[in-house]
C-alpha cells in the first residue's frame, strides 16, 4: 500500500503532522478525524531515491536485525499482537530497505500468513535460521524466547565476523599502504632523481639503474597494472559466484593456509557449535538444524562435512561418530559433544564448546597481529629503504666526483 504525508490541525488551532499506510487519501482523512483532529493536507509520499535505484539502497546489518528482534521480544512479551508490533517496528525503523521489508511482512500476516511464512519471502534479511527459529518458536508458544535467544545469537555472530574480518584487515591495510608508497616514489619521485643524474652525466650504479628502469615502466603502463588488479579481483568474484568448482578449491585453499586457516576452523566450530546448541534448544530437530548449519557455513568443505555428518545421523549414528574423522573439527570438541549426547545435555556442552571457540578466536587473532606487525614493518621499511638507498648511490660518487 502507499504511503501518504499529513497535515493537521487540532481544536485549539495547533498543527500535526506524520506519514500512514493506507488503501487510499480518503483513508487517511478518516483516521485523522478518528484521532480528533482535522484533516489539512493529504498527499503520497514521494518515492526514495533508493526505490528508484535500488543498487542504492542501504542494505540490513546485523545491528538491525539485533535491535529489532531484542525490540519485538519485548513487545510480543508484554501481550501486543503481532501486526501492531510489526507497525510500531516499521514506523520507527529508519533503515529505508528494513522498513519497507517491515511493512511488507506486516501486510502478509494480516493475510493470514504466519509469521515465519512471512519472514521466509525476504531470504536476503532472514535466513534460514532466523525463519526456522521464528516457525519453532510460533508452535512451541515462546516466541519472545526465541527472539531473545536469535539476538544472542546474531550478537555472536557478529562478533566472530569482526574478529576474522580484522584478522584480515590489518595486513591487507599495511600492503595497500605500503604498495601506495612505492607505487608513488616510483611514479613521482624517481624521474626528478633521473632527470639530475641525466644532467651530471655518467654511468649510473646497477641499483640506481634497476630501479630507474622500474620506474619508466611503472609510467609507462600504471593505468593497465591497475586495470589488470581490478580486473583480477572481479573474475575472481565472478569465478567465486558461478562457478561451484572454483568456490569449492578456494575455500579448501583458504583452509589450509598457514595461521588464517586455523582462525577460519576455529571460527566455523564456534559457529557452528552455537548455531547447532541454539536450535536444538529452541526445539528445532536436529536434523533440520544441521541441514541449517551447513547451508550457513559459509564454506564449501565445511557444508560438505556437515552434510556427511547429517546423513550419518539420519542412518542411526550419533553426531560425534562422523566428526571424529575430520579435518576440520578438533578431537576435543568431538569429544564434549559425545559427552554432551551420552548425559542428553547436548545443547548446554555445544554452548560451552561455542564459548571457548570464541575465546581462542581472540586468542588467535591477537596472536596473528602481533605476528604481522614486525614483519609488515620490515617489508615497508626495506622497501622504500632500498629505494632511498639506490638513488643516493650516485650522489655519492658526484660527490666524491667534485672532491
Amino acid at each position: 500500500m502507499p504511503i501518504y504525508l499529513w497535515n493537521a490541525k487540532t481544536r485549539s488551532g495547533g498543527k500535526k503532522k506524520g506519514e500512514l499506510e493506507a488503501a487510499t487519501s480518503e483513508a487517511v482523512a478518516l483516521h485523522i478525524k478518528n484521532m480528533g483532529l482535522i484533516p489539512d493536507k493529504v498527499k503520497k509520499k514521494p518515492k526514495d531515491v533508493s526505490e528508484v535505484f535500488p543498487f542504492l539502497a542501504p542494505k540490513v546489518t546485523i545491528k538491525d536485525l539485533v535491535v529489532f528482534t531484542r525490540q519485538f521480544a519485548v513487545m510480543v512479551d508484554a501481550g501486543l499482537p503481532l501486526v501492531q508490533c510489526l507497525q510500531i517496528l516499521a514506523d520507527q525503523q529508519e533503515n529505508i530497505t528494513f522498513k519497507s521489508v517491515l511493512r511488507a511482512v506486516r501486510g502478509d500476516v494480516e493475510s493470514g500468513h504466519t509469521f515465519a511464512e512471512s519472514l521466509g519471502k525476504h531470504p536476503k534479511v532472514f535466513d534460514d535460521l532466523f525463519v526456522n527459529l521464528i516457525a519453532a518458536g510460533e508452535v512451541g508458544g515462546i516466541l519472545d524466547t526465541i527472539l531473545n535467544r536469535l539476538a544472542v545469537q546474531l550478537e555472536k555472530q557478529e562478533k566472530l565476523r569482526k574478529q576474522l574480518k580484522g584478522a584480515m584487515v590489518y595486513p591487507a591495510t599495511v600492503s595497500v599502504i605500503a604498495l601506495a608508497c612505492i607505487v608513488l616514489l616510483l611514479v613521482k619521485v624517481i624521474p626528478v632523481f633521473e632527470q639530475m643524474f641525466a644532467d651530471f652525466g655518467g654511468t649510473l650504479p646497477g641499483p640506481t639503474q634497476m630501479v630507474i628502469s622500474l620506474s619508466n615502466w611503472m609510467q609507462a603502463y600504471i593505468v593497465y597494472v591497475l586495470a589488470g588488479v581490478f580486473a583480477a579481483f572481479s573474475l575472481f568474484a565472478q569465478a567465486r559466484t558461478r562457478s561451484p568448482a572454483f568456490r569449492y578449491r578456494t575455500d579448501a585453499l583458504a583452509l589450509s593456509l598457514p595461521v588464517f586457516g586455523n582462525i577460519i576452523k576455529k571460527v566455523a566450530v564456534a559457529r557452528f557449535t552455537r548455531t547447532l546448541g541454539t536450535m536444538i534448544s529452541s526445539g528445532v530437530p536436529i536434523l533440520d538444524g544441521l541441514d541449517i548449519v551447513a547451508k550457513t557455513a559459509g564454506n564449501m568443505i565445511i557444508e560438505e562435512e556437515l552434510q556427511l555428518t547429517r546423513q550419518s545421523i539420519s542412518e542411526g549414528k550419533t553426531i560425534a561418530e562422523p566428526l571424529r574423522g575430520s579435518k576440520i573439527f578438533p578431537g576435543m570438541m568431538v569429544q564434549m559433544v559425545s559427552v554432551g549426547e551420552e548425559t542428553g545435555s547436548m545443547e548446554v556442552m555445544l554452548t560451552k564448546i561455542a564459548d571457548f571457540y570464541d575465546d581462542e578466536v581472540d586468542s588467535a587473532v591477537a596472536g596473528l597481529t602481533a605476528l604481522l606487525e614486525p614483519i609488515m614493518m620490515v617489508f615497508m621499511g626495506g622497501s622504500i629503504g632500498t629505494i632511498l638507498i639506490a638513488m643516493y648511490l650516485p650522489i655519492f660518487t658526484i660527490a666524491d666526483t667534485i672532491t
